[in-house]
This record gives structure tokens, sequence and C-alpha cells, in this order.
């Protein structure tokens, strides 16, 4: 099985990717600490450097290139100093920005985390959750009809912060099916009934459990609960199950264990966005859900061995599948 990846590895170079969802700005503000603060039990940061990273759907984008395919960005970022930054972030690492509409009665997402050495010690979270009004919602629909033809495979990054809507999914799945677009789902449980009909959902255990009903008690629940959402919502599922690994349910009725190929684990933020990229550029190249989804389990062991939002790159992959 290992040389047979090894030998898929090269086609996941140069597919082209439309990540749509939710795109944030992910800022670190890094410092060490010496001493607790006089004025509250907190400790006194001393601030040695600030940097931004794309989070959210853009961390699939980052993903997506990092390992050497294309990536195009449709969502909404604010009229700010924040959007401006994030465009700029993407830019920077070749993701394709034409595709992100700007909102002016929204902020830019902004996830502010502050460090303490390899420790976070706080979070900080700017955003406006609800859904895009009527005006963007038709932007959006209009700069994905536009791509639609020029890419291999569509990424559904919902992270219930506004950008994806009941109309939009209804134009994604209307599209793609005509057009044999694989679409690769991670989305939240509350609009799980949009996701019908579509190739795949991402869910991570927490969330199948609650897109399902069924609590995951033992390791047989999950076939059960795997089950109820491909009948459920007519497709393929990929279950993320942290040190578990991931099951794999294909609606052929094939069930696949995959082990967790993790060595180290510093911090899991970003892993379900690594796995979604590296699955999409998978399928994108006519790779079997298996083999696509065993790639994306050694990506996804790579990611979680590094600290903040981190990607994988092509060379990191082939060593960990030739190492294993």
């Amino acid at each position: 099985m290992k040389n047979e990846l090894l030998s898929l590895l090269h086609l996941l170079k140069g597919k082209k990717i439309l990540v749509i969802g939710d795109i944030m700005l992910d800022k670190y503000i890094w410092g060490e600490v010496f001493r607790i603060s006089p004025e509250a039990p907190v400790p006194i940061v001393h601030v040695t450097k600030e940097t931004y990273v794309p989070g959210g759907a853009a961390n699939v984008a980052n993903n997506i290139v990092s390992i050497g395919g294309e990536a195009y960005v449709c969502s909404v970022v604010g009229q700010d100093r924040s959007g401006k930054a994030l465009v700029d972030e993407l830019e920077k690492r070749g993701i394709k920005t034409e595709a992100i509409v700007e909102d002016g009665n929204r902020p830019t997402i902004q996830k502010i985390r502050v460090m303490g050495g390899r420790q976070q010690l706080l979070r900080m979270d700017k955003e406006n959750s609800d859904y895009v009004d009527s005006e963007i919602e038709e932007k959006i629909i209009d700069k994905i009809k536009t791509l639609l033809s020029s890419v291999d495979a569509v990424v559904i990054s919902d992270y219930a912060k506004g950008v994806i809507t009941e109309k939009l999914m209804e134009n994604v799945r209307k599209y793609c099916i005509e057009t044999k677009k694989p679409v690769i789902v991670d989305g939240k449980p509350v609009h799980k009934l949009w996701f019908k009909d579509l190739t795949i959902i991402t869910p991570n255990t927490n969330e199948a459990i609650e897109m399902s009903g069924i609590v995951i008690k033992k390791d047989d629940d999950v076939v059960s609960v795997g089950k109820r959402l491909m009948e459920e919502l007519n497709t393929n599922v990929l279950i993320t199950r942290g040190e578990k690994g991931m099951t794999l349910f294909d609606k052929e009725g094939k069930i696949s264990d995959i082990p967790t190929k993790a060595r180290e684990v510093y911090d899991v933020s970003g892993a379900g966005d690594t796995v979604v990229g590296v699955l999409s550029l998978g399928l994108a190249s006519g790779m079997d859900l298996n083999s696509a989804s065993q790639i994306a389990n050694y990506a996804a062991g790579i990611v979680v061995g590094k600290l903040g939002t981190a990607t994988v790159s092509i060379e990191e992959l082939e060593q960990m599948i030739r190492n294993e």
C-alpha cells in the first residue's frame, strides 16, 4: 500500500480547487512569560513578535497550495485593515483571491491568539456570524458560476460564520452535479440537510454524533453513525476521529478504518482543514476514495505535530509515507 500511495503523490500537483466558505485571519502574538501580574492572577507576556496566517476556509486553501495544487477562494471579508491583511497573506502564498467579496456591513473574522512560549494563553475572536445578506449572497454565487468551469473540484469549508447559505448550496449542488465536479464538504451539523447528494462529508466525531443523533460509546457505534449519515444524505462519509484515525464509509457499502499516523501531537487546530485540502486534491486527480483518504490521513499526522495553524509540503508527505 505504501508504494502505491507514493506512486500517486505526483497526481496531486497542479489540480485546481475552488474553496468556498468562511475565511479568517489568524493572528498570533508571541512572547515570553517571566512573572504574574500584580494587578490580577494572569501572566505578563513580553511580546517578541506578531504573525498572521490564513485561517478557516483560507487554511484549506493554504494546505492545497503547500502540496502543489492551485486554490481559488470564494468568501467574504470586511472593508477593514484585517480584510486587506488577509487578502495580502493569501496572495503571498499564491492563493487566487478574485472571488473574495467585500462586505462593508461585517468585520473580517479574526482569531487572535496570545502565546507564551509554546503555550496558548488566550484567544480573542472578532466576528459577525449572521448570514450574509441577499446582495452579497448573489455576488458569491456569481463568482462560483464564473470559476466552476476552471476547477477540478470544490470544497465547502463551513464554519457557520455566514458565508454558506441554503441558496448557495442549492446552486453549488446543481452546478457540480451538472458538471460532474467532486464536492468535498467540511460542514457544521446545523446545515446538515444542505449537504445531500454531494461527493463526501468529513465530520469529526462530535459533529458526526450531532448530525446522526447517535452517541458513540464504543468503536462499533461509529459504524451506525456513518451508515445513518450515508443513507440520510446520499453521500460518502469520512469521520475523523483524532487519535483513533479515520473511518471511511463509501456508498458501495465498504467501511475502512484508517489508523492515525501522528507521531507527536502539539496542536490539533487546523488538522481538519489539512484533511479536506489533501482529500480534495486526491479526488480531483481521479484517486479512489480510500487512497485519497489514506494520503489525507498522513498529512493530518504531520500537521498535528506542528504548533499553530500549519500546512504540509509534498516533500514532508513523501518522507512520512516512505518512512512508515
